[in-house]
């Protein structure tokens, strides 16, 4: 099958090298990416591997026209640096980018075909790649990452190239689909038409596709061999795509001497055993969360099998604290030094990022500049980086996700969220970015930067995600108030000093320290000790605090028992920590935050409080504390309606009303309702004796009517079951006899339940 046509015009010395770089620069900014890049291409197939961050991108983008740079690009002696990116692929210059690309709403046919200029050309890439013949009807967004893959190089085959530019070909994709591009490109070289220059971090495919391979490390291309020396001595690979543990890649660059010197730092490399050798593990024996068979550094000559990510996948919900039997960190990856097994795949630490992603996300539109900076500076410290574009405006997207791909997460569909009105669209998105980001199951953490508007997008996805998924937002709203941004989660708000725009002195250095602590806390998740004990959420006001005091005093020696102050936030981050997999069952003492949603004061969860038992069967034990209360600022901030009602001045700051028999029957069906829909076992203790400090004889909301609307209301609308009981007691709330009412209720729950026992 010969791709070469004679459509192209001819550069004028055919006998000149395929590609000639000479003496390039590329600058970001300050940041100097390429420096003096040489490289021939005379033809076949020149790869060029190197760790993230080192700037193959930035060569594939410069030689194709796409970023301004200095120096000398020749195709076929022609000069082409400083043309337009359409000249040069006149010229004959194809390029299959990272990220594939393609059109989401064209289907195979229709994508082919825009570029294809007789049938005969869409055959052959039919029958180079069958799959795409069986999905020829078949939109982009439809495709998985590896058809996705495959179009992008049919696509690119039938501008009849003479040199194919090619950035990570097989990122992503699954070992089998691996194999399929890499024979495609075999064949390509094979024919001889077409000049293919390959930047791989794939070892295996590089050194098995390209003639000789080129070595690129900090803007430099450093090395340059034929692909058969570096395949058969790995020691030359560990020497010069190693990863070393002081981190100096400048050392790296250096080749290394036959006798280095005594006193060097010695270079650490990744130990792992071949997938396929003898006595090796296959990949069904490896723990599930671990690294899977090789990096894509020590993958020989062997594809890397990495995971294809299916497209609206289901939600995963990855637990920031594995089983400390496991002895693994965060990340699911093998703890450094420790011999737990001798079979353990790695001798040395491995970070986080060898299988999770940081996601860059935000408006590429208005603030692609600053975005890229920071996937710059992740790439930088060896981190694989996925942008995702959260404008709304339409205009062409640079970012890996296009915010198309972003908008079909939302319920209504893309249309909900390109609906031509900014407030609507900007709600919309953020709604679709939620549910966007619970798809991702290589998310490893996730960064922002931008405005309002970017915040309050980038904040609904990462409140979205599980507790210790490292989360940073860097925005103009972090000096003020950020609990509208923040709300339970545990995302780190950094302050932008300027306004998101532009890269100076101050963007630039915010930027880096915000990319820099995100790396960090990918790289290096925190190391769960083995003897942690199960957590336990309890509940607290002032008003319950001696009942929830005397509840954690008798538990702690068994149960890590975090407390949380019923405010409104408190009870949504307990849920949200719940909801992460963190907590091994909950004692909600202090209910109040019902009361407030109810009445009407300022201290309310929001409806959706308890729902998070109806989606995990969490042992459940609960009660009714607080609830004869609303909460309000100062006494001047109680708004006109209530002035006449039964108020309290608990402190110069917070005034208390009584909740009446009507609020507390809608308060008890409220709860019974919550109740019935939990999936776990359940325990709910009614105080008949007072729910509060202040409610009892001689306290100023001692208010039996109101108590028994509240107690019967929720005895009325409870559904009882085998492990579903409603127990009413002669107690208070704050009665030591109550807490061990409490207490036992729970250890009949945490003895029977094997999730509790497990956490």
């Amino acid at each position: 099958m010969a791709w070469f046509d004679t459509r192209r015009d001819s550069p004028a010395n055919s006998a000149a090298p395929v590609l000639a770089v000479e003496a390039l620069d590329v600058f970001y900014g300050r940041a100097h990416a390429l420096q003096g890049v040489g490289l021939t291409l005379e033809r076949g197939v020149l790869g060029i591997v190197g760790r993230n961050g080192m700037g193959k991108t930035t060569l594939c983008n410069a030689i194709t026209g796409l970023v301004p740079a200095r120096g000398s690009v020749r195709l076929l002696g022609e000069e082409i640096l400083g043309r337009k990116p359409h000249e040069i692929t006149r010229r004959g210059i194809a390029y299959v980018p990272q990220g594939r690309r393609v059109w989401p709403s064209l289907s195979v046919d229709e994508t082919l075909r825009l570029v294809a200029g007789h049938k005969r050309e869409l055959d052959r890439i039919y029958a180079m790649f069958p799959r795409l013949a069986e999905r020829r009807g078949h939109g982009g967004a439809q495709l998985s990452g590896g058809e996705q893959q495959m179009l992008a190089i049919g696509r690119a085959l039938l501008l009849s190239p003479k040199l194919l530019v090619m950035d990570e070909p097989t990122e992503g994709l699954a070992p089998m689909i691996v194999e399929q591009v890499a024979q495609s490109l075999r064949t390509l070289a094979a024919e001889g038409q077409i000049a293919v220059l390959l930047i791989e971090q794939n070892l295996g495919v590089a050194i098995s596709v390209a003639d000789r391979i080129g070595v690129m490390v900090n803007g430099r291309i450093t090395q340059e061999m034929p692909a058969a020396q570096l395949g058969g001595d790995r020691e030359l690979q560990e020497r010069l795509l190693g990863v070393r543990s002081n981190g100096h890649d400048e050392e790296m660059a250096k080749p290394a001497a036959a006798g280095e010197a005594e006193g060097a730092a010695p270079m650490q490399v990744f130990t792992v055993r071949r997938a396929h050798g003898e006595g090796a593990p296959t990949l069904d024996d490896l723990a599930p969360g671990t690294v899977r068979g090789f990096t894509r550094w020590n993958a020989g000559a062997a594809a890397a099998p990495v995971v294809d990510i299916v497209r609206a996948a289901p939600p995963v919900s990855p637990s920031p604290q594995a089983s400390p039997a496991s002895g693994r960190g965060s990340a699911g990856v093998e703890l450094a030094g420790e011999d737990r097994n001798a079979g353990r795949l790695f001798d040395f630490p491995v970070a986080a990022s060898s299988t999770r992603a940081a996601y860059v996300a935000g408006t590429f539109d208005t603030k692609a500049r600053e975005l890229f900076f920071l996937r710059q500076c992740l790439e930088r410290l060896g981190l694989r980086v996925v942008t995702v574009d959260l404008s709304t405006s339409g205009r062409t997207s640079p970012a890996s996700v296009h915010p198309r791909e972003v908008a079909r997460h939302h319920p209504q569909g893309e249309t909900a969220v390109f609906s031509g009105d900014r407030g609507s669209a900007t709600a919309a998105m953020a709604q679709a970015f939620e549910a966007f980001v619970r798809t991702r199951r290589d998310l490893g953490g996730l960064i922002a930067a931008g405005g309002s508007g970017n915040t309050s997008m980038a904040t609904q996805g990462m409140r979205a995600l599980p507790i210790g998924v490292p989360k940073v937002m860097v925005s103009t709203m972090a000096s003020g108030d950020t609990r509208p941004y923040v709300g339970p989660s545990d995302i780190c708000m950094m302050y932008s000093v300027t306004d998101v725009q532009g890269i100076h002195r101050i963007s630039e250095r915010v930027l880096a320290n915000a990319a820099h602590a995100l790396a960090g806390m990918i790289a290096h998740p925190p190391i769960v000790s083995a003897e942690s004990k199960p957590a336990l959420g309890l509940t607290m006001f002032g008003v319950t605090t001696p009942c929830v005091q005397a509840v954690a005093k008798r538990l702690e020696e068994t149960w890590d028992c975090l407390v949380f102050h019923a405010t409104g936030v408190g009870g949504q981050s307990m849920e949200k920590l719940a909801d992460s997999g963190l907590l091994a069952g909950v004692i909600d003492v202090t209910t109040t935050e019902i009361a407030d949603e109810i009445a009407g004061g300022v201290l309310s969860a929001g409806p959706t409080r308890l729902d998070v038992f109806a989606r995990h069967a969490l042992p459940y034990v609960g009660s009714c504390g607080a609830l004869d209360m609303v909460n309000f600022g100062a006494w001047d901030s109680v708004p006109e309606r209530f002035r006449a009602r039964k108020l309290y001045r608990h402190n110069p700051t917070v005034t208390l009303m009584r909740t009446t028999p009507a609020e507390c029957e809608a308060i008890g069906r409220f709860i019974a309702a919550k109740l019935n829909a939990m999936r776990g076992p359940m325990r709910f203790l009614i105080p008949e004796g007072g729910v509060s400090a202040i409610d009892r004889p001689g306290q100023p909301f001692h208010d039996p009517e109101a108590d028994r609307a509240l107690f019967a209301a929720i005895e009325h609308s409870f559904r009882p079951g085998a492990d579903r009981k409603l127990q009413r007691l002669p107690l208070h709330i704050n009665d030591e006899a109550f807490a061990d009412a409490l207490v036992g209720a729970w250890h009949e729950l945490s003895t029977t339940t094997p999730r509790a026992r497990r956490a």
